[in-house]
């Protein structure tokens, strides 16, 4: 595990690093790529030997029998989590937009109203949009930095139409590892406006010291009926590639409906995706993960000491995931101001906070799953390219 090295990923059809210039006007050799939420560093080497004996077979034919991928999947949720999902009430997708997207054609229809927690995920938006549903934000709120719900706000919002809500469970943007008391409230929430309640937990791996992820399947009660999980190994092991996710579903009903619908689209997950997060799910990437999230919560802290170094900057303190947020709303610029100082003058790649929704405005997202030197890199740029306020 040498998350230090430097691994060249240009030239590679890398999104984070060679789209670069088209997205942005960066150029590829001389800017950061601090968008795109996937790692610089390699995964476990047991994904490595299984993609490797694959190539060795050399047959890339149709997978079959998940028994195996189904009892780490099983495996790791029970180790790390303390949950065993029901092994027939999960489906293998094709990635977890994938899944979320049929979850999405499964259960709502045309018109109906999606409820969100913003800022939130900016593909949840665009997917319930393209499917002909509509957002509905629900803002959370924001107490020192630290994001919170606001039932009581929330449920003025609602007029009957909603049929759903999407929970993202440690929350990206913002880093919030939701408590039992916090879900909970999500249930009652969902209980009182006849929701479905699809938590979305891609990022339950990805926690930081004094931290822990509770699967809302632990705390749903009587709302099992209703509740959808999503997971993946995509997130925790750098293998978004390999698109392959897990969609949950405890109740049999509702999980004929989007069995029907998974038939009706002809949708499967990839073979290669299956191996990778088969050997993925295993004590060596236990170990791997832990050493992961020692490393990144040095970068959080050497990101943070250095952006909250400067006059008007924010950076809110991460309980998960490797996205710093970042407020920049102390310095009394427009959104066009600091983005410009940020991607012309410090050459940085980032997220847009109004892409993820309402409360983003005067944020940008940063990805630090990258050697610590470049960190170290990007901090300095950033103290250069706002050297006046200092």
């Amino acid at each position: 595990m040498n998350f230090d090295e430097i691994i060249d990923r240009r030239g590679t059809h890398s999104m984070k690093w060679d789209m670069m210039h088209d997205a942005y006007g960066v150029s590829v050799e001389n800017g950061l790529p601090m968008w795109v939420a996937d790692m610089d560093f390699r995964p476990p080497a047991g994904v490595q030997s299984a993609v490797e004996a694959m190539a060795r077979h050399g047959v890339y034919g149709y997978f079959g029998d998940e028994t195996a991928y189904l009892d780490a999947v099983c495996w790791w949720s029970q180790t790390r989590h303390g949950w065993t999902p029901p092994r027939d009430a999960i489906f293998s997708t094709n990635g977890l937009v994938n899944g979320i997207g049929l979850c999405i054609d499964a259960f709502t229809a045309p018109g109906d109203g999606v409820v969100l927690m913003t800022p939130v995920y900016h593909a949840f938006a665009r997917v319930i949009r393209a499917a002909g549903r509509r957002v509905v934000e629900c803002p959370l709120s924001v107490t020192d930095g630290r994001q919170e719900m606001d039932f009581d706000a929330w449920d003025a919002r609602m007029t009957g139409r909603e049929t759903m809500l999407i929970l993202c469970s440690p929350h990206n943007p913002g880093g919030r590892v939701w408590t039992g008391e916090d879900l909970r409230g999500v249930v009652a929430f969902c209980r009182r406006h006849d929701l479905i309640l699809l938590s979305d937990e891609i990022h339950r791996d990805l926690t930081y010291p004094g931290h822990r992820h509770i699967s809302t399947a632990l705390v749903a009660g009587d709302l099992q009926d209703r509740l959808i999980v999503t997971t993946a190994a995509t997130k925790t092991f750098n293998i978004a590639g390999a698109h392959v996710g897990n969609v949950i579903i405890p109740d049999p009903a509702l999980r004929a409906r989007f069995a029907a619908r998974m038939m009706a689209l002809g949708t499967s997950p990839n073979a290669f995706g299956m191996h990778m997060a088969t050997a993925a799910y295993s004590p060596e990437g236990a170990d791997w993960v832990d050493g992961l999230m020692t490393y990144l919560d040095g970068n959080r802290r050497l990101f943070d000491a250095g952006v909250n170094a400067i006059p008007g900057l924010r950076s809110t303190p991460l309980e998960a995931t490797y996205l710093a947020w970042v407020d920049f709303a102390g310095t009394g610029m427009t959104a066009a101001e600091f983005t410009e100082r940020v991607e012309k003058g410090a050459l940085i790649c980032t997220n847009h906070g109004s892409s993820f929704g309402t409360g983003g405005e005067s944020f940008l997202r940063f990805n630090i799953a990258m050697p610590r030197r470049q960190v170290a890199e990007a901090v300095e740029r950033l103290q250069a390219a706002f050297a006046d306020l200092q």
